[in-house]
């Protein structure tokens, strides 16, 4: 729900303590002692970037914040010489040992077996996403993608054992323009955790989240960043104010608040805002924008798809991650206990490793697919 949401989807960095972590360049006499499948000490000079470039061959760590999330998010991203770092497989498995998906399966069989049974009943959570952001939401994947899946599980870990009706509309600026205030859904999926405490200086689809919904406490982390062609001046940049005078591209359905925040806003820089995320992509390997600013994955998913990644470049220097939440509208009568359900059910598979393994499982499906 890009729209300063995330789909895009979306991040609110500020809120949860999070600032833009710095990349130093890779070190090629740590690289060695890298490897995926094993626990990584960390050493000085190391960085999040450095070891997923020499573990995995490349510069997407999304993998590795997933893997040790509470370790980086108590931390807030930083890397301490000595820090015990899980590097898991390149399928997403923590150890070779440990097949994906049996957490998942033995937490559903417990749940199974203690569903409180009875004549209550309550009007079912009406969920409402996307299509068109794999592998977090869309109905062709294995339980509508990874944050539906997330929701769905916590609700039902809470003890909500209502059947969950669950609506895919493509038009996401009506989520939250017509559909949650009108009162046909409960729970939006998924939106940019944003800070609210400077809402006078957010663009208007982050202050309307902030002004009329409550978030959930954060489901996942969305690593954003910046592409250019790997000659480009900009590919160098160093700091925020490196890019001035930079042709940049965003969607324009995407959140812009990382942006306004970092100070990437005309007549620093120059906006390009096509209808996707593709168009971007394309008009990058033409040379008719300098950066790319998007979410890693879907650059990943751009090079996977288009090519030309010999091209490309992901600035080492600049990248941010951003809590991304679910959305109750403040006046919707069940918002406080569709919140608490959601957030009980979120710490429970922290606990269990139940989190980890959704998300595991639904990236290992979405890669097998884009082979």
């Amino acid at each position: 729900m890009g729209y300063d949401m995330i789909w895009r989807i979306g991040r609110g960095a500020a809120r949860n303590g999070w600032a833009a972590l710095t990349l130093v360049a890779l070190s090629p006499v740590l690289a060695a002692a890298q490897e995926a499948c094993t626990t990584y000490s960390v050493q000085d000079g190391d960085t999040l970037g450095s070891i997923a470039d020499a573990a995995y061959g490349t510069f997407d760590y999304q993998r590795i914040f997933n893997a040790n999330r509470q370790l980086l998010t108590e931390s807030s991203g930083a890397l301490n010489a000595g820090m015990q770092l899980v590097l898991p497989c390149e399928d997403g498995r923590l150890t070779p040992d440990a097949a994906l998906g049996t957490v998942t399966e033995t937490q559903e069989t417990k749940a199974a077996a203690a569903a409180a049974t009875g004549d209550t009943y309550e009007r079912p959570i009406r969920i409402l996403s996307a299509n068109g952001w794999a592998a977090f939401t869309d109905e062709s994947l294995t339980g509508g993608g990874i944050f539906v899946r997330l929701a769905e599980t916590a609700l039902q870990r809470a003890g909500n054992n209502e059947p969950f009706k669950i609506s895919y509309v493509d038009d996401v600026v009506s989520h939250i323009d017509v559909l949650l205030p009108s009162g046909a859904f409960d729970l939006g999926i998924a939106w940019d955790i944003e800070d609210c405490t400077n809402v006078d200086l957010l663009p208007d689809l982050s202050r309307k989240l902030c002004m009329e919904f409550d978030f959930s406490d954060p489901i996942y982390e969305i690593v954003y960043g910046y592409a250019t062609l790997t000659d480009n001046k900009y590919a160098e940049a160093r700091s925020y104010e490196d890019f001035e005078g930079a042709r940049m591209c965003r969607p324009a359905a995407w959140a812009s608040s990382d942006l306004i925040r970092n100070g990437l806003v005309e007549p620093m820089v120059t906006w390009t805002r096509p209808e996707s995320f593709t168009e971007c992509y394309e008009l990058l390997l033409k040379g008719e924008v300098d950066v790319y600013a998007m979410d890693v994955e879907f650059i990943a998913d751009n090079i996977r798809n288009l090519g030309s990644g010999d091209k490309v470049t992901v600035n080492s220097s600049l990248t941010e991650f951003m809590p991304q939440g679910y959305i109750v509208l403040k006046t919707n009568p069940r918002r406080q206990e569709i919140l608490d359900e959601i957030n009980v059910g979120l710490r429970d598979m922290r606990e269990t490793g139940e989190w980890y393994d959704i998300v595991s499982t639904s990236l290992a499906e979405y890669n097998a697919m884009a082979q």
